[in-house]
């Protein structure tokens, strides 16, 4: 018989790790499976061209909150060109609603709830049993399946235990498949908090996989020299001892490729634990901090105790180091925080100028203490996926829609890393972060901008567009226009200038002699020692930046040399080196 394992990822760039977690250990039991990736971008019939040209007798589907829709649409459909084919669906979306999604979906012959390792294997057993004898499929006993009976009827089995994580079988040996991909590894399952919001609250257990093998894996992953693991240990340092022994391990064998990103609790770390990150090859760890919110009150409410006061100092003591990549999260639409103290909490967190801010919204899960909590806290949620907030007691739907545009407008203007200096110079303009990008949302939405696909150079006229209504003064629209043009060369070496940058051409005298002085005596730009002066003023940027409308002195020109070779490995942006001093400009 021929079982397929399914998964549908959000991009090409991802992998599935609970497929692979799924065949492997299955495999290592005897029971051969094919296994099919696809992507939500991808055109459903494309997808069931695939599908049906493998003629399984059992798909068996990973369903997650943002492929559901897509997932189930897609199933529905190939039940009806594959009748007989038995069709099985798992993971967090099916596994606290399982009976009803049954109810919903006929075309499911059951549902696999919780860890899939074990379950999955003792079902390809049956599977595999039935089918030579010709029988169907009764898996009575296997424990952690909601399933379809012969007559129609819905049965729910036991719960499985969870399963030892040294149980689990290493998916990545044979690394041809993953080219390209990002890939996920776990060391632990569970989480010793209890976040309302968060499904890893309901969890039975906190298990770690031993360090003899997690050691071995490591290495595996620096010998491939493989580009980025991500690591989806829930709060990946809730144990020290754990948590010091793979990061002491990956820095004393660090390959000089390899990314490692973890999801951590920053109120965890001590002084030990931060030594160690600083001394990290830049760019080597990347550390992802959820939280979610600053009002105390909203914290004892979705009991996540958190100390923000301490949670800060210990983001600011590895920012101080400039070498770990630090994305913090917050979440809109939980209990007790209106549009007024959400934007607190995003001053709070601005304030420590992370790499990335993500902005999120509340998703109402099925098995969670919020979704028992939503009709006290007066949430109304998308019905369907992703569940999301759509208000609360505390937060209007036009309060909602407000947010959504400062989220827009820090994903394009902040977390994209090509305005970092020019957002700086913004600020000045505004009260608060906040207000900045509320504005700007709303000079977008005031636009008809939000539904149009914009050029970076594109963003850069909406923004002095933006300025202009406001009527900004002319020695803070000259700053503004210096950091905007900084930011520009900071990200590429633009062949094409734009026109609010004006001209260059009065300084190619002086662009010349820099180049061919730089070619005789290399004292900026050491790593082009195998290039003329010509190709040194194609492969990097001199940018003479003027400040005319100074009020306080005499209008001064500032020379700037962009380095491309010199990337910061945390934004990708190009080394900026001030020159004036070497190049004369009057």
């Amino acid at each position: 018989m021929k079982i397929v394992l399914m998964a549908m990822n959000a991009k090409y760039i991802h992998s599935n790790l609970a497929v692979y977690s799924l065949q492997s250990y299955a495999e290592n039991k005897g029971y051969h499976t094919v296994l099919k990736e696809f992507t939500i971008n991808q055109q459903e019939d494309e997808i069931l061209r695939e599908l049906v040209k493998e003629e399984p007798d059992i798909l068996a589907v990973s369903v997650y909150i943002w492929n559901a829709e897509q997932v189930f649409d897609l199933l529905t459909d190939l039940h009806g060109i594959l009748p007989n084919t038995g069709i099985w669906a798992g993971g967090p979306e099916v596994s606290w609603q399982a009976e009803e999604i049954l109810e919903k979906y006929c075309c499911l012959d059951g549902v696999m709830r919780g860890e899939g390792e074990k379950t999955f294997t003792e079902l390809c057993g049956i599977w595999t049993d039935s089918f030579i004898k010709n029988e169907p499929v009764r898996p009575v006993g296997v424990a952690g399946i909601t399933w379809r009976d012969d007559d129609g009827s819905i049965r729910s089995n036991p719960d499985r235990e969870p399963l030892s994580m040294d149980e689990l079988i290493f998916p990545y040996e044979n690394l041809e498949r993953f080219k390209h991909r990002i890939l996920y590894y776990e060391t632990s399952r569970g989480c010793p908090f209890r976040c309302s919001y968060c499904l890893s609250s309901v969890e039975k257990s906190l298990r770690f996989r031993s360090w003899k093998l997690v050691k071995k894996e490591l290495q595996f992953f620096l010998d491939h020299k493989v580009p980025q693991v991500k690591f989806i240990d829930r709060t990946f340092n809730c144990k020290k001892k754990h948590t010091m022994e793979i990061w002491e391990y990956l820095r004393d064998h660090d390959n000089g490729v390899t990314n490692f990103h973890f999801e951590i609790g920053a109120d965890l770390l001590d002084e030990e634990e931060i030594s160690l990150l600083s001394g990290l090859r830049p760019g080597y760890f990347q550390l992802e901090i959820g939280v979610q919110t600053t009002c105390r009150e909203t914290l004892k409410e979705i009991r996540r105790m958190v100390d923000f006061k301490e949670l800060s100092e210990n983001v600011k003591a590895v920012m101080a180091a400039e070498n770990v990549h630090q994305h913090l999260d917050l979440i809109a639409g939980l209990p007790f925080e209106d549009y007024k103290r959400f934007q607190t909490s995003f001053n709070d967190v601005y304030s420590l100028h992370p790499e990335q801010l993500q902005l999120g919204f509340l998703k109402v899960l099925r098995g969670s203490y919020m979704y028992e909590k939503a009709e006290e806290y007066g949430i109304l949620w998308k019905r369907k996926q992703p569940y999301e907030v759509l208000s609360t007691k505390w937060l209007s739907y036009r309060d909602i829609l407000d947010l959504k545009l400062v989220e827009e407008m820090v994903e394009v203007h902040y977390n994209s890393g090509q305005f970092r200096e020019t957002i700086e110079q913004l600020e000045c303009l505004f009260t608060d972060p906040f207000s900045l990008f509320e504005e700007l949302g709303k000079f977008y939405e005031g636009k008809g901008y939000l539904r149009m696909s914009h050029t970076r150079y594109r963003r850069y006229e909406i923004l002095l567009e933006f300025l202009q209504e406001r009527s900004v003064e002319a020695e803070p629209m000259e700053r503004i226009r210096n950091a905007m043009i900084c930011d520009l060369y900071r990200r590429e070496n633009c062949k094409s200038r734009p026109a609010w940058a004006g001209s260059q051409e009065q300084w190619k005298e002086q662009i010349r002699a820099f180049f061919r002085r730089e070619e005789e005596q290399r004292t900026y730009l050491p790593a082009y020692s195998r290039y003329d002066w010509k190709q040194l003023r194609s492969m990097t940027h001199l940018e003479f930046l003027q400040s005319k409308a100074s009020k306080h002195g005499q209008p001064k020109t500032t020379v700037l040399l962009f380095d491309y070779k010199a990337r910061n490995p945390l934004d990708g942006s190009a080394r900026m080196i001030d020159v004036t001093e070497a190049v004369p400009v009057e």
